[in-house]
């Protein structure tokens, strides 16, 4: 796997073209943000340490900003077969921060709702 260091820190290069849309991503120009979420995908365990961190970013264009998140859940689903704690990891990291940033998940699990629907014509 190749890595790029950026500011004394080292990203996998794959994340980084994945959380920036780009096959070619322009190293010297990733944002701050993204390289925070770059960190929380690659390490997942880091995740508890990062949460302030996280939810004080100063993001420019919140929608556009989205878009990194869908990236990571999108890969991770269509790679999920490959490495399912790997990919599981990253799927749960890319949500509990799009819920910390957006208060809701928009690609939820459709069950959760079914339930909740249940419960509400039952209760």
């Amino acid at each position: 796997m190749d890595h790029v260091n950026i500011k004394d820190k080292k990203y996998l290069l794959n994340t980084l073209k994945l959380l920036t849309g780009n096959r070619e991503p322009d190293i010297e120009n990733i944002p701050d943000t993204v390289l925070i979420i770059a960190q929380a995908i690659d390490e997942p365990d880091e995740l508890p340490y990062l949460i302030e961190t996280i939810k004080s970013m100063e993001i420019e264009d919140m929608d556009k900003f989205r878009f990194v998140l869908f990236r990571v859940q999108i890969d991770s689903q269509l790679h999920m077969n490959e490495d399912l704690m790997k990919y599981q990891k990253r799927l749960f990291v890319s949500q509990v921060i799009e819920k910390l940033l957006y208060e809701e998940v928009f690609f939820a699990e459709e069950k959760e709702e079914d339930e909740d629907e249940d419960e509400e014509r039952d209760g």
